[in-house]
């Protein structure tokens, strides 16, 4: 199948094998799935007039399994200049995350010309200047799927060998028979932070991610989104990664994730 998901005529979405994550061959990465969220929350927002997501929280509770999976969306609060939603993500009859969101009101307001941070830094490297690279952990398996979802290049540091910056691009579509979102297209990648951030041994340390907190000050434009990350270990089990987020243009917000980490 030449997409993430494929949505079934009663709503719900089979997860393809390319939504396959590093840890276990029956399991999603949670990018994929994060993104499908802010597919329902865009849906469930525009039609109250609020076009661009601020913040998206998932909050992880289990490993998302390959196969079918539901999206319940609702509305918590709906003001003037946002709206705040709220739902979960639901798999073989168990929550698998739940999750918060904030859309906001969009207004044509350009920035007063030398404003500070105004125009916002630009990535490392461009992605056309940036070498291809291949995401790939030893001992994940041959079939890693989210390996073959995206395209990678490396626009400073080393991946996977701690603090680097790495562009993404959606190799196959995120939903069958239908273009990604500028925000989908965010949410595949963020998650990602952990991953190519990775300073610790892979197979000897598991640190897989709690949740996922996406913030973001403007659209993004283009196809490719930029992680500049690092992920940072307090020794008493507990970890963050934390991401920097840039389109073609320049930095478009950040993203952290909670990390678990335990020896294998």
């Amino acid at each position: 199948m030449d997409a993430a998901y494929l949505e079934t005529a009663d709503g719900a979405f089979i997860a393809s094998p390319l939504t396959r994550g590093p840890w276990h061959p029956d399991h999603q990465h949670a990018g994929p799935p994060s993104a499908l969220i802010c597919r329902a929350i865009e849906r469930e927002a525009f039609g109250d007039g609020l076009t661009h997501l601020g913040r998206l929280t998932v909050n992880l509770l289990r490993p998302a399994p390959l196969g079918e999976c539901r999206i319940e969306v609702s509305q918590d609060y709906l003001g003037r200049n946002a709206g705040h939603y709220a739902g979960r993500l639901i798999a073989r009859d168990k929550e698998i995350a739940r999750f918060t969101a904030l859309m906001q009101r969009e207004d044509d307001l350009p920035i007063p010309a030398g404003t500070p941070g105004h125009p916002p830094p630009q990535a490392p490297k461009p992605w056309s200047s940036s070498p291809s690279v291949t995401m790939a952990f030893e001992g994940a398996g041959a079939d890693f799927g989210y390996a073959d979802l995206v395209e990678n290049r490396i626009a400073a540091g080393k991946a996977f060998s701690g603090p680097c910056a790495v562009w993404f691009r959606l190799n196959h579509p995120l939903v069958m028979g239908e273009a990604p979102s500028p925000y989908q297209r965010v949410a595949v990648a963020a998650d990602s932070g952990n991953g190519v951030s990775a300073s610790l041994d892979f197979m000897k340390y598991v640190f897989v991610n709690c949740d996922l907190t996406i913030n973001l000050f403007r659209r993004p434009v283009g196809e490719w989104i930029c992680l500049e990350a690092r992920s940072l270990f307090g020794g008493n089990g507990c970890g963050l990664a934390e991401s920097a987020l840039y389109d073609e243009v320049g930095v478009i917000g950040q993203a952290t994730q909670s990390l678990a980490v335990r020896a294998r």
